[in-house]
């Protein structure tokens, strides 16, 4: 029950979740659904392991070079994305949700 509740909290951070826009990732490994989700300024990434086998995914995500992927669940953040396909590995059944930072909102202030 805790888990879903903070799903839950989680969920209603971002406003993206409830009313954004869907568009659709297409990763060569059909076990992952990813997808983008749009509202305003808002940009969220989420990947979905839907095998119950742990699973990979390389997502074609240069449109989005220097921008910083924040881990929704922790607040921690990934490496910035670049011009490679971004690589993920995922445990059985696994997501990810992801903040997306341009890379001026990524610095934050007083960063060097």
């Amino acid at each position: 029950l805790r888990w879903v509740r903070r799903l839950v909290r989680v969920r209603r951070r971002f406003s993206a979740f409830g009313g954004g826009s869907f568009e659709p990732l297409h990763p060569e490994n059909r076990a992952v659904l990813a997808f983008f989700r749009r509202l305003g300024d808002e940009l969220l990434l989420c990947v979905h392991n839907l095998s119950r086998y742990a699973q990979y995914a390389e997502l074609d995500l240069r449109a989005l070079d220097g921008w910083t992927p924040l881990e929704l669940w922790s607040e921690n953040p990934f490496p910035k994305i670049g011009q490679l396909p971004y690589l993920l590995t995922m445990s059985p059944h696994g997501f990810y949700w992801f903040a997306l930072r341009p890379p001026a909102a990524a610095a934050g202030p007083g960063a060097p």
